[in-house]
């Protein structure tokens, strides 16, 4: 059984009931020429926990999902040891040596499988020929006993991230967020910086503050500028104020104008106030704007839900700070209304904007008394100058390490 094609298969327990998903492999490493003991699994339950299950209550495995026996999960979250490895996460993507041609190839797989007795082990390697400083893409893909594959245990010289980065590559943000959590930070690093732009801005808006900033710092400047380029601006501007004022100044250099301008007002607002929390980019049209035209604009994929959930109208211009603002509409508003309708004949102008300096704590309570998604943030010239979603408040009413992966004492590798 190949390990990446477990990653992601469900697990159920005995009941029929979802514990989570395979996310790796554990191996222990033996003293003896031996291949590596698979051990357990890692799954990863609800609240991204990752947890390890033991290879003997493992009672099925096929190519639709996993199955456990009876007995007590240990839920506890999983915790590498020192004489274990993770396959996906240490194996994928290492050179190796193929023997006894010392051909030089990638790892792009590594299957384990069960003796008489029930102990699973590494077996077998996929691994793809390599011509001069190129990986060939097709063909020349051999599969070898585990013993033919030098360069598998100990620290690589090199270790690319291809491999690995396609079983990453349908996660969530969230979800790959959690998983660069538990891969050492040389390792979280290169996966990180083969990301392309818009991902590693998504990703980072998941990690704890000081995640960001170590990968932030990895990357060369003008690279780590895209990439805040391509961040919201309020995630932008929260991890710019950890960094010292002097790499601000860097940094904000190499931005473009028009992505720097919206990061620096927000980082002006006093922490713990709407202005701190709140986005510059809400969905604004003007009122003389059609219904199908407001409909269209919160149908775009890259609006997260509680920005697209209504529409702020005001005069123009339509760029924050705006012109006069007049009110908001929801969707399920614009979901009754006919196409053509303006949304100055349909706006709810009875919501009481926010102020930047509005406490978090009143601007929890309002939403909660009024059961919304979103508020308007203006100025003292009625002016709109962002939105404060609901994910935002969230974000910042937790405590400040929620993002943390939590770290009980003792581990629970196998």
């Amino acid at each position: 059984m190949y390990v990446a094609r477990l990653a992601g298969l469900p697990v159920f327990d005995p009941n029929g009931d979802q514990v989570g998903r395979v996310r790796d492999a554990v191996v222990r490493l033996r003293t003896t020429n031996r291949p590596p003991q698979v051990v357990g699994l890692v799954a990863e339950m609800p609240l991204r926990r990752r947890i390890f299950l033991p290879m003997g209550r493992v009672t099925s495995i096929d190519t639709d999902a996993v199955e456990l026996g009876t007995g007590t999960l240990n839920l506890r979250r999983f915790e590498k040891r020192p004489n274990e490895l993770l396959v996906l996460e240490d194996l994928l993507d290492r050179r190796v040596t193929i023997e006894p041609d010392e051909v030089p190839g990638v790892v792009v797989d590594v299957a384990m499988e069960a003796n008489r007795g029930g102990e699973w082990s590494l077996v077998r390697v996929a691994v793809r020929e390599q011509t001069g400083r190129l990986t060939r893409r097709r063909g020349h893909l051999r599969e070898v006993d585990w013993a033919r594959a030098r360069g598998l245990i100990g620290v690589p010289d090199t270790q690319g991230t291809a491999n690995l980065l396609a079983l990453l590559e349908g996660m969530r943000p969230a979800d790959l967020a959690n998983a660069l959590q538990d891969m050492t930070d040389g390792r979280r690093n290169e996966v990180a910086a083969a990301l392309d732009d818009e991902r590693l801005a998504d990703v980072l808006g998941e990690l704890p503050e000081h995640d960001q900033v170590g990968i932030l710092a990895a990357l060369d400047r003008e690279r780590a500028a895209d990439v805040l380029e391509e961040m919201d601006p309020d995630d932008a501007a929260d991890l710019l104020a950890e960094l010292p004022r002097a790499e601000q100044e860097v940094l904000f250099e190499l931005m473009e104008p028009e992505e720097a301008d919206p990061v620096r007002q927000l980082m002006k607002y006093q922490k713990g106030t709407a202005g701190s929390v709140m986005t510059s980019e809400p969905v604004i049209l003007t009122p003389d704007s059609t219904v199908a035209e407001a409909l269209a604009r919160i149908r775009e994929p890259q609006l997260p839900p509680a920005v697209a959930a209504q529409i702020f109208v005001t005069r123009a211009p339509m760029a924050t700070p705006t012109g006069r603002y007049l009110g908001i509409v929801h969707f399920q508003r614009l979901l009754r209304e006919p196409p053509a309708e303006i949304l100055g004949g349909v706006l709810d102008s009875g919501i009481d904007p926010l102020r930047p300096e509005t406490p978090l704590v009143e601007v929890t309570r309002r939403m909660a008394t009024y059961d919304l998604v979103a508020l308007p943030v203006v100025d003292s010239a009625n002016r709109l100058v962002g939105a404060v979603t609901v994910d935002d408040v969230l974000d910042h009413s937790l405590p400040p390490d929620w993002r943390d992966r939590d770290t009980p004492p003792g581990g629970d590798g196998g």
